[in-house]
């Protein structure tokens, strides 16, 4: 969807719809009728079918004739509309699923008032209304269950057509996408020579799906470079709510918020600086471990380089409303994203990549902002363990995935399941480096000294007795005995 309409913006749109012979499978045109549940379901039935037949949106109009396409006006007042105390656009937005997106555009034409109703296509499975999924058949609005090879046809287009083709911005000029877009961070990020006229930054940006050339000169920017090189994402209505947040909170709750902060440019131009922002509120650390005792910053800025870039790559674009937040207590870091990861959270170490967003995870890897060969979290683990810190966590919330970091505690204030999770992911560690967890290395992660060997076989027992790990030849002596996560035998 594109910016806020301008009233040209919707004249233009509207003489588009009413130079339409008759009334098509993704425009419906009405004149007062109000009824909130048949606008919830031609919501259905038009994004439905907007996906269908490729369509960037499917229309609803009050005020036209419906045979004529005449001007008449429209008695009917979205903003007005009330279903019992709550306004018509949050109870049809609740009433909806998924949540899409849609917009009313009340606005004045030769006197008469007229109303679009601006439907997104659906994306990842069809939208429903209160429970059921509409289509539209010719003119004639048809529950989708009743038509099976429509419905085939849709979930066909769903399997082909992945978030970052879509278009976040329709027919603009060339000097529209430039003014939008960080075409200079582009050609820094791949370090490349900037083009001496707007044609070669158009062809570079085109080739890398950036945006895409119509016809009579004119362009779309599509939702991967939008939220990859977007001067200001609130720019798109798609995907402004998808900045990330950055919150610091005064102490261990959410009580108190000491400062909050929303991004503004698009993940790859301003990855860098949000990186920056991060790291200077968070507080020192002093540090000891590896022959290391100096003030650092409370978390490895490898780790939460590598956390955030998960975040931002890996989260589900559908979800509306929502998107990737930092929050930074006093002890501890928490890195939330929207959508539940593609594989389980105790195999993030050692399990192949997988993205459902994969062409902006490739970009992400060009510009070396994430790793190419895995999720880095191996390297946060390693971050971790190297500091002296305890072992990060990662787990599933509702709808969301997080990924904590933890202040430094000495061992002996460690929780049990601390102890456990860290003895966990050190044997996943040293697995995926083709190697296996003994009591020395496990001394070397906690920095338990040599004499205090007892202690670390304690934790070891622990971990077997959680059965997170298993011994890797049960015949050794225990002596020699090493050690395997759990899921490799």
């Amino acid at each position: 969807m594109s910016l806020e309409r301008t009233t040209s913006e919707l004249l233009g749109i509207l003489n588009e719809l009413r130079s339409l012979p008759t009334e098509t499978e993704w425009v419906e045109f009405k004149q007062n009728n109000d009824e909130p549940d048949a606008i919830g379901e031609y919501i259905s039935a038009l994004a439905n079918t907007a996906a269908l037949l490729g369509k960037m949106h499917g229309y609803l109009v009050w005020g036209l004739d419906n045979t004529t396409h005449k001007i008449v006006g429209t008695r009917f007042n979205p903003i007005a509309v009330r279903v019992g105390n709550e306004e018509l656009e949050s109870w049809l937005l609740r009433s909806l699923s998924p949540k899409i997106n849609f917009r009313f555009h009340p606005f004045q034409v030769e006197g008469n008032a007229v109303v679009l109703l601006e439907i997104s296509p659906a994306f990842r499975h069809p939208v429903q209304f209160k429970g059921n999924e509409f289509i539209r058949i010719g003119s004639y609005k048809k529950r989708l269950k009743d038509f099976p090879e429509k419905e085939r046809a849709l979930w066909r287009v769903f399997d082909q057509i992945p978030f970052e083709k879509e278009i976040a911005m329709a027919k603009i000029t060339s000097e529209t996408v430039l003014k939008l877009l960080d075409y200079s961070a582009y050609f820094s990020l791949l370090a490349l020579p900037l083009p001496e006229g707007k044609n070669g930054i158009l062809s570079a940006l085109a080739a890398d799906d950036m945006i895409v050339a119509r016809m009579n000169g004119l362009w779309d920017i599509t939702n991967m470079g939008a939220v990859l090189f977007a001067k200001s994402l609130s720019d798109f209505q798609t995907i402004k709510r998808k900045a990330v947040r950055v919150i610091l909170y005064k102490e261990e709750s959410r009580v108190v918020t000491v400062r909050e902060q929303e991004g503004i440019r698009g993940y790859a131009a301003g990855f860098s600086g949000l990186i920056a922002f991060i790291i200077g509120l968070l507080p020192s650390n002093e540090v000891i471990g590896q022959a290391l005792r100096k003030q650092l910053p409370m978390f490895p800025q490898l780790a939460i380089r590598e956390l955030v870039a998960n975040a931002i790559i890996h989260q589900d674009f559908r979800l509306t409303g929502t998107g990737p937040i930092v929050e930074i207590f006093n002890n501890r870091m928490e890195i939330t994203n929207p959508g539940l990861p593609l594989i389980q959270t105790e195999r993030f170490l050692d399990s192949p990549p997988r993205s459902r967003n994969e062409a902006l995870a490739s970009f992400m890897r060009r510009i070396g902002i994430c790793e190419e060969r895995g999720s880095g979290v191996d390297k946060v683990v390693f971050e971790t363990e190297l500091y002296q810190l305890p072992a990060p966590l990662f787990e599933t919330t509702g709808e969301h995935t997080r990924a904590l970091l933890f202040s430094h505690r000495e061992l002996k204030d460690m929780e049990r399941e601390d102890r456990i999770r860290a003895c966990y992911l050190h044997a996943c560690l040293r697995y995926v480096q083709r190697d296996q967890m003994t009591n020395s290395t496990l001394r070397e992660r906690f920095g338990i000294d040599e004499k205090n060997s007892a202690t670390a076989s304690r934790l070891i027992k622990e971990a077997l007795d959680a059965k997170v790990i298993v011994p890797y030849d049960i015949h050794a002596s225990r002596k020699y005995m090493k050690y395997l996560p759990w899921w490799v035998r």
